[in-house]
């Protein structure tokens, strides 16, 4: 197992350099350079300082150049400062790492904790009004687009009800409050951007586990734990369960990458200082640190992600062994 993963970690670094060649070029042909919001704000500025601050950023050097000494800096663990503001890129996200990674995890628990019983009890009942039901709601959840979503929960539920707050990560007077009180107003302030995460994740997890419910059903292994007169709870939960969760652990090991990237879409929407709306800000800003550093960040969790959920195989089922 120990020299599996070694090989996995040494296989991350070719394909890791791969991926950062093509984003690297990709972000360049876009239209636009950092220096250009900067221009705006100052429109009389002059040819020579143009030239002085591409010639800062090291715009001015050919693109192959300007890749040789950025994967140097990376080499060296240095994600470098961002352009608009000059701070380091490693401080930007980590200030915005807690909102995101808390907002995701809550919301992974929330699809766990509402798929499983769910598709469990359809995959028990094929084609019965609750698994008719539960199949509408899935396709609802897929067809609706997430800003929508988003959107209608922030009218109901923040503009006519008054019950949430419409945006942001905490009130105003926070500062002022009681402890108590300070959980209470996050709380009510992570609702609705952890609805809004989970919806969509909810429907896909519903449909996965019904699905693999259904093959381990009919495996003959279930028809021999029938005839021995266990119940459909023993059956459904100890013997179907199991095999049903494994194509499962592939998907959460895939969900890693979005514990930290975030999401662009409601993380704008609710004003979110998260990573996704960082990164939504530097595209927009053409920021080419902050910008690759989130790549960067995004393609290493993903292959870390997959790594994980072949190690979990191992692990969950006794079948799979990593050797020679």
């Amino acid at each position: 197992m120990i020299s599996y993963i070694i090989r996995r970690l040494l296989g991350i670094i070719p394909l890791l350099f791969g991926i950062t060649i093509i984003s690297f070029i990709i972000i360049h042909l876009a239209p636009g350079k950092p220096t250009t919001q900067q221009e705006l704000m100052s429109p009389r500025i002059s040819y020579e300082a143009r030239l002085r601050l591409e010639k800062l950023y090291d715009l001015d050097k050919p693109l192959h150049v300007q890749y040789i000494k950025w994967l140097g800096r990376i080499i060296r663990l240095d994600l470098g400062t961002s352009i608009i503001d000059g701070r380091p890129v490693v401080d930007k996200i980590a200030e915005r790492i807690p909102v995101t990674l808390t907002i995701n995890i809550l919301a992974i628990i929330l699809i766990l904790f509402i798929s499983i019983p769910l598709g469990v009890k359809a995959a028990d009942n094929p084609g019965s009004f609750f698994d008719k039901i539960t199949t509408v709601g899935v396709f609802l959840g897929f067809a609706l687009p997430t800003f929508w979503i988003a959107l209608l929960m922030m009218h109901v539920f923040s503009i006519k009800l008054g019950w949430l707050p419409i945006s942001g990560i905490k009130s105003l007077d926070f500062e002022y409050l009681s402890w108590p009180k300070k959980i209470l107003d996050l709380i009510r302030h992570l609702i609705l951007p952890v609805c809004v995460s989970g919806l969509g994740g909810l429907a896909g997890f519903s449909r996965y586990i019904r699905q693999n419910m259904l093959q381990s059903l009919s495996q003959p292994y279930i028809i021999t734990a029938r005839a021995k007169g266990l119940s459909q709870k023993q059956i459904l939960y100890r013997h179907a369960f199991p095999n049903a969760i494994l194509p499962l652990i592939t998907i959460l090991g895939l969900s890693i990458p979005g514990l930290l990237g975030g999401s662009v879409i409601f993380e704008s929407i609710f004003a979110l200082p998260g990573i996704g709306e960082l990164f939504y800000k530097a595209v927009m800003m053409r920021d080419y640190n902050l910008i690759m550093a989130s790549v960067v960040l995004g393609a290493v969790l993903t292959m870390l992600g997959n790594l994980a959920a072949d190690i979990t195989y191992a692990y969950v089922d006794p079948r799979i062994r990593y050797s020679k």
